[in-house]
């Protein structure tokens, strides 16, 4: 099997529907090219049909993104496929993401219809958006829901017809990994034309499981991840892009390329943040404040002597450029005497010991220690540097 896992790249659409994250036009463009820039494999960049403003915008990633395949949304609807293909019609590699709900939730009290109705309704979509593009990819909405024999006749149905891509979107967060990966795994073994389509996982992290579902799924067959800068999304938010992508280098055993160049991983997070107005968390795995940072004394100690005890990623890696050994009265000698010593205290032991007992006293008062505060420390035990 292939070992390659396109990475899908939805932060322009599944992202942007977060309320107050709302972006124009030039907005867009800047993050694309960001986008393309670390070497994302598709990015869906609107759903064309629900507003002029996205229109705009999926039409102008179209004629200025040449690299990656530039993805349009729409429901599995005739308008919604005419004018995303018109918003497409310039796109270098244009693809048309069409489909409807397929769990028993969404056809009877959502759609309002019998499962084989859906399958219609989705050939004809399918059919209808390959006139337009050759590449057509089909959403079964809620599958993580959805019975996997009735998924399978779902997905077979649509490979039939032409869709190059299905995705299973576990669109409610509600899959454990178990339950994804099997999931995958039934439409990898059930399907008789799985080998004509990439199966794609979009996870959302209701229960903070869509990293771990999605990873899941491309043990199980799934060859595209969709995702989003930061794991922004609708709710809990989506499978974090630079998550899926770090899990699979650092487990180098997955043999599993991206193609992602990460050390610009850091500096996007940055641009989309502050872009969409969406603070990033400070525990946030891989680009939040706090990632590579240390302030436990025992920690402090251990990354002092060798970084590899404590962090499995090299800062370097994702683009931030190093630790941070952070002071607080949780910190421990070693990490005191190593800020000093960045300063151009080298204590001796005495005066270290000594140092530590007033630097854990001004602590209890202060709850991080800067550069300015050991100055101040060093002036007021009268030492030099």
């Amino acid at each position: 099997m292939d070992n390659k896992v396109y990475i899908f790249d939805t932060t322009l659409r599944d992202g942007e529907q977060v309320p107050g994250c709302r972006l124009n036009t030039q907005q867009k463009l800047t993050i694309a090219k960001a986008l393309e820039e670390l070497g994302v494999d598709i990015i869906e960049a609107g759903f064309p049909v629900s507003s002029p403003g996205d229109f705009e915008a999926v039409s102008l990633l179209a004629k200025e993104i040449k690299r990656p395949t530039i993805c349009g949304l729409t429901r599995a609807v005739q308008k919604d496929i005419e004018v995303a293909a018109e918003a497409l019609q310039y796109a270098a590699r244009p693809r048309i993401h069409t489909g409807l709900g397929t769990s028993d939730q969404h056809v009877f009290t959502k759609l309002k219809m019998t499962r084989e109705q859906v399958i219609e309704h989705g050939v004809r979509a399918v059919k209808l958006a390959k006139k337009y593009v050759e590449d057509v990819e089909f959403y079964a909405e809620d599958a993580g829901r959805t019975d996997n024999e009735y998924l399978a006749q779902v997905v077979e149905a649509m490979i039939a017809a032409g869709a190059t891509v299905v995705n299973i979107p576990d669109t409610t967060g509600y899959c454990i990994p178990e339950e994804y990966g099997k999931k995958i795994k039934y439409l990898r073994d059930n399907v008789k034309n799985i080998d004509k389509a990439i199966i794609s996982t979009h996870c959302h992290n209701d229960l903070g499981m869509a990293t771990a579902n999605s990873i899941t799924g491309v043990q199980n067959g799934a060859r595209q991840i969709e995702c989003t800068i930061n794991g922004i999304g609708e709710r809990a938010g989506n499978t974090s892009l630079e998550e899926v992508v770090m899990a699979m280098k650092k487990h180098n055993w997955l043999d599993y390329q991206t193609g992602i160049q990460t050390e610009k991983l850091h500096s996007l997070s940055n641009l989309v943040s502050t872009t969409m107005h969406m603070p990033v968390q400070p525990n946030k795995a891989i680009v939040g404040s706090n990632a590579f940072s240390h302030s436990s004394g025992i920690h402090q100690d251990g990354v002092i002597k060798n970084r590899d005890n404590y962090e499995i990623i090299a800062p370097e890696e994702v683009g931030v450029s190093a630790s941070s050994i952070v002071l607080t009265a949780r910190s421990g000698r070693a990490a005191l005497h190593y800020k000093l010593k960045g300063l151009g205290f080298d204590l001796e032991t005495e005066i270290l010991n000594a140092a530590y007992q007033e630097f854990l006293n001004m602590a209890d008062r202060i709850s991080i220690i800067e550069n300015e505060h050991l100055h101040q420390l060093m002036e007021s035990m009268k030492v030099k540097s």
